[in-house]
Parts: C-alpha cells; structure tokens; sequence
C-alpha cells in the first residue's frame, strides 16, 4: 500500500498542522495556489511533490510548474489540476482512477461513473469559515481510500 498526500490553496503558509497531517505520505500532490516555492521544498522533507499551479501562482519561481499533471502511482492513475472548472477530458473515458483538484477551498469527495473527484480543501489561511483540511489516499493495486483530515488550528 502506497500513501499519498493531498494538499491544496496553501497560498504562502505552510502550516505545521498541515506537515505534521502528511507525516507518512511516501508522495505528496499539491493541488495549486501553492503561493511560494518555500511551501514545496518543506514539503520535500517528507516525500517527493508532484504540484500543479494554481491561479495565484504568478511569480517567477512557479513558471515551470505545470498546470496538469496526470501522476501513476501503482495501477492508478490521477489527474491534478487546480480548477475543476479547467477539466478538459473525461477521467474515465482515459482510465482515471482520481480527478485532485483545489481553488474552492472546501474539502469535498465524491464518486462520478467510477472516478473519484477530490477537494483536499485549503491548508492555507482560512477562507470564511471553511475548515482548514489536507486528504490521504490510501492506493493499493484493486483499492483505493479517501480520507479527508480537518486540522485543528
């Protein structure tokens, strides 16, 4: 079983929350609105980062971060984005078995036709009064499991 981070809309704040959560991830997806390189390279002390830049990613340090990016891990496949909204294929017309996804600050998973669609929510500062949340997945070969982590702060 292989155990994967989720964390999105940092912007800047890297909360040790949000570290001490995604302690034990073997891979961590940051999902955009990352806000700092300083974010991703604390949280390439736990395990390497795969991220996507998010809409307030506009600096110099975040230009060759990729908007998508599709991530292997095992026999599933993800594809990571920061706006749902920017989807532009069908996750299980391309064999998908996650769409991660931030921008709206609100935790949120749910299955459509077999693919799970996950918002870790915002990590970050706090937006109105949405709880400040990172997500595990748990992939093994036949399984995959959510969990969403509200973090006390």
């Amino acid at each position: 079983m292989t155990t994967v981070g989720v964390i999105s809309d940092t912007h800047g704040l890297m909360r040790p929350e949000a570290l001490a959560a995604l302690q034990g991830s073997e891979l961590i997806i940051h999902a955009g609105d990352i806000g700092s390189a300083a974010v991703l390279e604390r949280l390439r002390d736990i395990a390497p980062v795969f991220a996507v830049r998010g809409n307030n990613d506009r600096d110099a340090w975040s230009r060759d971060i990729p908007l998508t990016q599709r991530v292997d891990v095992g026999s599933h496949s993800f594809y990571v984005l920061h706006e749902l909204a920017h989807l532009d294929l069908e996750p299980a017309a391309v064999g998908l078995s996650a769409v991660l996804y931030g921008h709206s600050h609100k935790p949120l998973a749910e299955h459509r036709t077999g693919v799970l669609y996950l918002n870790p929510g915002s990590a970050g500062p706090r937006r109105f009064r949405l709880p400040v949340a990172v997500a595990r997945l748990s992939v093994n070969n036949e399984k995959l499991d959510h969990e969403i982590l509200e973090l006390s702060v």
